[in-house]
């Protein structure tokens, strides 16, 4: 005789189907483990006994965030993995500018139906960023909930936990007059952005995924899709005391990004000149008839973590982080002037 299937399954909900791709993944989620992590994957909580050996007053960092309407690209194209490390990479970059190296990562994936296939790989892209980022996935929760989602789509976000030493912590406090503004270069639209991109590449453009964008032999799905860089490493090979501060130039773009962690009293002065801005950003403005200073508040426009250094290290700086000189810090009110 067949097996009746389940209510909650008819319903739309298949907790046996969730059970067996979940076991799957344990070998995948442990690689990213240190002797730090106790317990197994599965559990009610996951267990993180941090080693705060060499810190005098260790302060705790979090951070939770998505990556907006980039899952589009991954809907249309049928690859996920590179939203996995998306993710992961941008949570690094938000506690990084606090001064923070990451600890551990949770995700939370949300669709109306499990893909096994898919799942997994976006938990591919999620242990493949926390392992290059030092950083464990230690767990998650994964929901099914019909009648939330559109047939195909789903939905994710995570959570990270780092730490710094309270001495060490970037603030702002130490920006000023004078301070030199490096720019490390970006990586394509990275998470922010992607609503208006598609509005006007796929809606008033109507440029097909699959074709190169012109002048390039890049596709403009993988243009679209390119890994949001984990600037972290980068800024942790600086000498300690060399940064006054830093931002993560992501939804808000230059523009409100850096006067987050300035002080009253000093404004960023950024020369567009000094960096290259890509293909991409120009063929939106000119195809949207989008205003330039708007795109510096909505798009990174090459620049994906700014800065904030003295004249003295600035070409220190430069050299270690392989950044550029985009500006500087002057006495003003507290935003940015693009010039």
């Amino acid at each position: 005789m067949p097996r009746k299937q389940k209510a909650y399954a008819a319903a739309g909900v298949d907790v046996d189907l969730g059970n067996r791709v979940k076991k799957g993944i344990h070998a995948l989620v442990s690689s990213t483990h240190g002797p730090e992590v106790l317990g197994k994957i599965g559990g009610f909580g996951g267990l993180f006994r941090p080693n705060f050996k060499g810190m005098k007053d260790p302060v705790l960092v979090s951070s939770v965030d998505g990556v907006g309407t980039k899952l589009k690209i991954a809907f249309a194209t049928g690859r996920h993995d590179t939203i996995g490390e998306d993710l992961v990479n941008h949570c690094i970059n938000d506690i990084a500018v606090i001064g923070a190296r990451p600890l551990f990562f949770l995700d939370y994936i949300a669709g109306g139906k499990l893909d096994p296939i898919v799942f997994r790989q976006i938990l591919k892209g999620f242990a493949k960023a926390c392992r290059e980022g030092g950083c464990a996935l230690i767990g998650g929760e994964t929901a099914q909930m019909p009648g939330m989602y559109h047939p195909g789509e789903y939905d994710v976000a995570g959570t990270i936990v780092g730490v710094v030493d309270r001495a060490k912590l970037l603030d702002g406090s130490k920006i000023r007059r004078g301070d030199v503004l490096i720019g490390l270069k970006g990586n394509g639209l990275h998470t922010n952005g992607y609503s208006l991109a598609r509005h006007v590449l796929f809606e008033k453009l109507r440029v097909p995924l699959d074709h190169p964008i012109p002048g390039t032999k890049t596709t403009f799905a993988k243009e679209l899709l390119r890994v949001h860089p984990n600037y972290q490493p980068l800024m942790a090979s600086l000498p300690s005391g060399i940064l006054h501060g830093a931002a993560h130039i992501t939804g808000g773009g230059l523009l409100d990004n850096i006067p987050r962690v300035l002080p009253e009293g000093c404004r960023a002065l950024i020369d567009s000149r000094s960096w290259k801005v890509p293909i991409l950003f120009h063929l939106i403005q000119h195809g949207g008839e989008v205003p330039q200073r708007e795109m510096y508040q909505v798009f990174n426009m090459g620049i994906g973590m700014v800065l904030v250094v003295p004249p003295s290290r600035a070409v220190e700086a430069c050299r270690l982080t392989r950044g550029i000189r985009i500006g500087e810090v002057v006495d003003g009110p507290r935003d940015v002037v693009i010039e």
